[in-house]
């Protein structure tokens, strides 16, 4: 019987399918999702199977289609394949950069037999394991029955007894925000008696049958046969999200797969993020140990006679000068926004309607980059108009920290090679993955996250403090800042998330911003085109700015119907759905 393979080449900015004839025998090895090479305008090229189609099907005639030349590697399931097309118009975007994530990275040419272990290792109440054939924690049960939900946990926890429980119920793909990260949960799993693959290395393995299929972003795309669950471990961690277009996030991904294969989805976090919430409704669980926090000291900087020139306040040096501690200092100055404070009582220039720090464009006007809101150049607590830009001398900082301390001081960046006499180490967030371990974690300016003029700038925040949080499990935190009631920083200090979560929401929901609105950012050269062709959209709304163009809509499917329908222009342009940094 003639089939008919419908192809997605792996070539950049081609999308649309192309029909083969599958020979006859190479047929027992195709199947949907399978990595092939066929004949493309005289040259051979890769792609994937994306559809087995009889010739009727097909709708073309069978003497015009070539054959496919030759199958390379086993690919993604049928399942992710169908995942894949949903991305496709989710994300609006082309169908390859999604294959690609979702296929190993070097040719399978068969799977192997599975690897189930016969007996399955879940938390007692007590949080030991105790192995069982068909136990659950009653803390997750619920869940598991309700198509899953959120878990808050404490920043020190792990994860493990969570994605154990969920084992319990049968193979289980675990996403996690790192490899290394994943690489160490798979120890504990392997430990418990769980036959583990560490994607993408074991990408066969996983796609062969395992236990617990666990890696960083991309693994939520990873071939798992008989699914059970699927668990993503510290959903509020931005790295989940990819930068590059098309940026999409491993939660909705993971949302979405186990949606269509009606199985739980547990997005566990310290933190939670208004999307996780909003997506769970009254499916949000906590562990006894979700409001744990190490110690949090803050640091009120507006009583600092330098504030404005210096970030080493009187109670670093004092932090510093005890040489018994080993001490982290965090500076996010890439991307960084110069804040602008009141010159009379130093409150930090913000927006009215949404809260972020706003920049001044002239002698008269502010303006919010977030929301777009003027406003006129007064102090909104002493209503004084003189201001002063907060000019932070960076180059200089770690100097200035070493003549503070009386010790080393090592500037951490991502390529260097950490001093073992050093004690102490500044450094931007990138820090906080290179160092193992510390007595303090200082937040020299935590105000650059708090105010940045972006809407997701506080969950943003609440990442960094949780990263500070775990290098310092008998230590403590502490936050320099100019705003110390800012409603981020009373959350963390108590352990209770429940007032900030409200008032977040509430923020996002009267801007029309995500999870309760659609929007995508568009920029590069052909910029104008693109806002050109969706000027007269019943779908979305387009309103532009100096070097991008943020188009609006109701849901994610009108918004992927708007940008999947226009024509991409010649030149570059970037279509950034969900923008991480917007």
């Amino acid at each position: 019987m003639v089939t008919v393979a419908r192809v997605v080449v792996d070539v950049t900015g081609v999308d649309k399918p192309f029909d083969y004839l599958v020979p006859e025998v190479l047929a027992p090895r195709i199947a949907v999702g399978t990595r092939v090479r066929v004949a493309l305008h005289g040259r051979e090229v890769p792609g994937w199977v994306m559809a087995l189609l009889e010739p009727h099907e097909a709708g073309v005639e069978l003497d015009r289609l070539l054959p496919i030349r030759k199958v390379s590697s086993v690919g993604p399931s049928s399942e992710v394949v169908q995942l894949i097309e949903w991305a496709s118009h989710r994300w609006a975007s082309r169908r390859r950069p999604f294959f690609v994530s979702a296929s190993p990275s070097t040719n399978v040419a068969s799977l192997h037999a599975s690897r189930y272990s016969p007996q399955r290792a879940v938390p007692t109440a007590q949080g030991e394991l105790s192995i069982t054939r068909s136990d659950q924690t009653p803390l997750f049960a619920d869940l598991f029955a309700r198509g899953g939900g959120v878990v808050r946990v404490g920043p020190l926890v792990s994860g493990v007894d969570v994605v154990l429980a969920a084992a319990a119920l049968g193979p289980t793909l675990v996403v996690a925000p790192t490899v290394v990260r994943a690489r160490r949960l798979a120890a504990e799993f392997r430990r418990a008696g769980r036959t583990t693959a560490v994607l993408p290395d074991d990408w066969a393995a996983a796609a062969s049958g395992v236990d617990i299929a666990i890696g960083a972003r991309s693994a939520v795309w990873a071939s798992v046969p008989r699914l059970t669950a699927l668990v993503v471990i510290d959903e509020h961690d931005d790295t989940l999200q990819e930068e590059r277009a098309p940026t999409w996030h491993a939660r909705d991904i993971a949302i979405e797969r186990a949606q269509r294969a009606q199985v739980p989805c547990l997005l566990v976090s310290p933190v939670p993020t208004v999307a996780a919430r909003q997506w769970a409704g009254d499916r949000i669980v906590a562990t006894a140990d979700a409001t744990v926090w190490p110690p949090m000291r803050i640091v009120d900087r507006n009583s600092d006679e330098r504030w404005a020139s210096s970030l080493v306040t009187s109670e670093l040096i004092t932090l510093l000068r005890d040489h018994s501690k080993r001490v982290v200092c965090v500076l996010n100055v890439k991307g960084r926004a110069r804040a602008v404070a009141c010159d009379a009582c130093r409150t930090v220039a913000r927006c009215e309607a949404c809260g972020a720090a706003v920049a001044q464009l002239d002698h008269d006007t502010f303006a919010c980059s977030r929301c777009g809101v003027h406003r006129p150049v007064v102090c909104l607590a002493c209503g004084s108009q003189k201001m002063r830009a907060i000019r932070i001398g960076i180059t200089r900082l770690r100097d200035e920290l070493e003549a503070a301390a009386g010790r080393q001081v090592q500037e951490v960046k991502p390529t260097t090679t950490l001093d073992p006499a050093a004690s102490v180490f500044v450094g931007t967030e990138a820090v906080l993955h290179r160092i193992d371990r510390a007595d303090a974690v200082v937040f020299l300016d935590l105000d650059a996250e708090l105010l940045a003029p972006r809407f997701r700038a506080s969950e943003q925040t609440l990442d960094l403090l949780v990263h500070g949080a775990r290098l310092v499990p008998n230590g403590e935190v502490v936050v320099q800042t100019t705003v110390p009631h800012h409603e981020v920083l009373v959350a963390v200090a108590s352990g209770d998330l429940t007032a900030h979560h409200a008032t977040e929401t509430e923020r996002r929901r009267r801007l029309g911003l995500p999870p309760f609105a659609a929007l995508a950012e568009v920029s590069g050269a052909g910029t104008k085109s693109i806002t050109d062709q969706l000027a007269s959209s019943l779908l979305v709304q387009v309103s532009a700015g100096e070097d991008r163009v943020l188009v609006r809509a109701a849901n994610w499917d009108d918004l992927g119907e708007a940008l999947r329908s226009i024509d991409r222009p010649k030149e570059r342009v970037r279509i950034a759905v969900d923008p991480p940094r917007a």
